[in-house]
């Protein structure tokens, strides 16, 4: 009993330098709880921090609620990390259905949006004004219509451009040429999609779904600087076909109705890497490998530090399943997303494979 007070102890003092940084590495593992002030917080709530002795730890917020405690108005933690708020994904149901439609200050007003608070959300989350957004998406629908024959004038008019001469403006500031010389342009289209275990970034193209990663990991920019290189094509936000089937899918997975994925991939690489990502899709749900079963498996048992290269330059995350392979101790090791989803993946996995 003392060996187990002890070690609980232990884990505390680590979970309270966790939240003194705002470490995001551990969202997910606990739930601070402030005992002079009667709330609780996630590892990463900016608000001013209590003393040690002033805080417990749980491992999630229903506990919490149940010793009496109050959810946080500053980090939220009923909320999923990096959510997409429900009147955001409103607007844009709504510009999915018509890509043509504007709207203004006074439009978002009247559906009780605070234009500024719009604006915040997505400098922080896309890098752009909701305004910028909503003109990128136009010409992303702009851009597919032209390349499936449409004339150039109609799609201008028939996207909300109130002339050719604007149309011809945004979309050379986005693509670099004109729409006449469009024709073999590129483009990669990018949703956020909701998970259980945050936001996700999804990227396809006609060939298939070439990305999928949280929104909050570290590398994401990168990630998509060198996507965007390797195809030789322009990231936008806009629809996709392969987007449809992929939330249908997810949405099964996390609900345990669903082991295996059929959404198309497109995921260009070396040699040695496609091998590699497709040897991370033969490992059985609910189950693990190591590096060097993994390395064994291509043939080649020297190349663990490759394969373990390889692994993180997997894009797809969960459908290219590289969160099961772990180290040969039967540690889990390096994952993008973040361990403490890395272990509730494989809790999940192995707690939905029971007969």
């Amino acid at each position: 009993m003392e060996k187990t007070m002890t070690r609980e102890m232990q884990t505390d003092d680590i979970f309270y330098e966790a939240l003194v940084a705002k470490d995001s590495s551990y969202e997910g593992t606990f739930i601070a709880a402030v005992k002079t002030t009667g709330i609780f917080c996630r590892p990463t709530c900016t608000a001013r921090k209590p003393r040690r002795e002033n805080v417990e730890f749980f491992r999630d917020t229903k506990t919490a609620i149940l010793k009496g405690y109050r959810p946080c108005k500053v980090c939220r933690p009923l909320e999923q990390a990096g959510e997409t708020p429900s009147y955001v994904r409103e607007l844009l149901a709504d510009l999915g259905n018509d890509p043509s439609v504007k709207f203004k200050d006074f439009d978002l007003r009247k559906r009780g949006i605070e234009p500024a608070t719009l604006r915040r959300w997505f400098l922080k989350n896309h890098g752009i004004t909701f305004q910028a957004y909503q003109r990128m998406f136009r010409i992303n629908s702009a851009f597919k219509k032209i390349q499936d024959g449409e004339k150039i004038t109609d799609t201008a008019y028939l996207s909300g451009f109130e002339s050719l001469s604007g149309f011809g403006d945004s979309f050379k500031s986005v693509f670099g040429i004109s729409p006449k010389k469009s024709r073999q342009q590129q483009v990669i289209d990018l949703a956020r999609i909701e998970t259980p275990l945050g936001t996700m970034i999804a990227c396809a193209t006609t060939e298939g779904l070439c990305l999928l990663e949280f929104s909050d990991r570290k590398m994401l920019e990168t990630e998509l600087k060198t996507l965007s290189t390797r195809l030789n094509a322009t990231i936008l936000q806009g629809d996709n076909p392969h987007f449809i089937l992929l939330r249908k899918e997810l949405a099964e997975y996390f609900d345990g109705q669903r082991k295996q994925f059929t959404v198309q991939l497109f995921t260009p690489g070396t040699a040695f890497q496609q091998k590699a990502w497709k040897a991370l899709g033969e490992i059985p749900y609910g189950h693990t490998r190591s590096y060097r079963q993994q390395a064994a498996l291509l043939h080649s048992p020297e190349s663990v530090r490759a394969v373990a290269q390889a692994n993180g330059m997997n894009t797809i995350s969960i459908l290219v399943p590289c969160h099961r392979v772990i180290g040969s101790d039967g540690n889990l090791t390096g994952y993008g997303g973040g361990l403490w989803r890395k272990k509730w993946l494989l809790d999940f996995e192995k707690e939905n494979n029971i007969g």
